[in-house]
């Protein structure tokens, strides 16, 4: 008869900054965080990014306690990187609820509501109106 294989606790969270979208899957793990199927060095260039993205790890002292797995489309780098590290919050939010207070302290529970403005008519884009002469 084969043994039952244990089955690795999954919790998940979805984060949104700007238009990125970021669906995170946390894994019982070493740490690795893996975005879009490629590392997290390969992925981002930018230091800060990387830290961005660790943020909620770091403070609940779960950087290697879980492995990170997450999809992210639309936006660009920033967006991206600030929509997982909300989906990231979610997830730890999920898989232990006593680091709400930590999570929400820091405003990583808390969905950032700037978003691009959308362009109005007779202007060229949201504010920018078009040349004016008086002659």
């Amino acid at each position: 008869m084969p043994k039952a294989k244990k089955e690795k606790m999954m919790f998940y969270g979805t984060g949104r900054r700007k238009s990125s979208i970021a669906r995170v899957r946390l894994v019982e793990g070493t740490g690795v965080i893996t975005i879009n199927g490629r590392n997290i060095d390969e992925y981002f260039g930018l230091e800060t990014l990387k830290v961005i993205v660790r943020q909620p790890l770091t403070i609940t002292n779960t950087l290697a306690k879980y492995d990170v797995i997450c999809t992210v489309t639309g936006g660009g780098y920033t967006g991206q990187a600030g929509a997982i590290r909300h989906g990231i919050a979610r997830a730890l939010n999920e898989a232990n609820s006593e680091f709400r207070p930590d999570l929400k302290t820091n405003g990583f529970l808390t969905r950032d509501p700037r978003m691009k403005e959308r362009k109005k008519y007779g202007l060229k884009k949201a504010r920018r109106a078009p040349q004016f002469s008086k002659r």
